[in-house]
C-alpha cells in the first residue's frame, strides 16, 4: 500500500490533473469496481461494460483538464461512463438483438417491421440526445442503470426531489417525441 491510497478522491484527482499518472491510477483501481458494475447493468453485457469502462478510463484521462470539482470524481467517471454506454447501446442495430434459439418469426423477418423497428430506435436516441444533459443523465441511471432515486440524488450530490423533478421532465419529453413519431 502506497500513501496515495490513503489521500482522497480529490486531491488524487488534483493530483491527476498536474499530471501525476500514479495518482491517476489509484483512483482508478479505487473505482474500477463500481463503474465496471454500473456499465454492467447499463449495457446488460460483462463484455461490452469491460470496454466501456476501458474507454472511460481513456476519455477521463484526456479529459481531465475539463474536471471543474475533483471532489466528485466519481460521479465525473459515472457520467463517462454511462454516455460511453448509452453511445454503444445507441450504435447496436435491430440486427445485432440476439434471437433466441426459436425459429425465425415472419414479423421479425419483415422487412416493413424492421425499417419501422430501427427508425423508431432512431429517434429515441435522437430525443434522448436532445434532452438537456442533467435530464439525459439521470434517465440513464435510472432506466438504464437501475438505480433508486436516492443512489442517483447521492451520487449527483442533488436531492431525491431535485432527481425526481429531472426524471420526470426527461420522460414527458421522451413520451412526448415518440407520440409525434406515431
Amino acid at each position: 500500500m502506497e500513501a496515495r491510497d490513503e489521500l482522497s478522491d480529490g486531491v488524487l484527482a488534483q493530483m491527476s490533473i498536474d499530471g501525476d499518472e500514479r495518482a491517476f491510477a489509484v483512483l482508478l483501481r479505487r473505482h474500477a469496481g463500481y463503474l465496471r458494475a454500473y456499465a454492467i447493468r447499463l449495457t446488460g453485457s460483462r463484455a461490452d461494460a469491460d470496454d466501456v469502462v476501458q474507454a472511460a478510463f481513456i476519455t477521463a484521462w484526456r479529459r481531465l483538464d475539463s474536471l471543474n470539482e475533483p471532489d466528485r470524481f466519481k460521479a465525473w467517471m459515472r457520467r463517462i461512463v454511462s454516455n460511453r454506454s448509452i453511445d454503444l447501446i445507441r450504435s447496436r442495430r435491430v440486427e445485432d438483438t440476439p434471437i433466441d434459439d426459436q425459429v425465425p418469426s415472419p414479423e421479425r423477418d419483415d422487412p416493413e417491421r424492421r425499417a419501422i423497428a430501427g427508425e423508431g430506435l432512431q429517434r429515441l436516441s435522437a430525443a434522448l440526445e436532445a434532452l438537456p444533459s442533467a435530464q439525459r443523465e439521470v434517465w440513464a441511471m435510472r432506466e438504464l442503470g437501475g438505480l433508486s432515486y436516492e443512489e442517483i440524488a447521492a451520487e449527483l450530490g442533488v436531492t431525491a426531489a431535485v432527481v425526481r423533478g429531472r426524471l420526470a421532465r426527461a420522460r414527458a419529453t421522451l413520451v412526448h417525441e415518440v407520440e409525434v413519431w406515431r
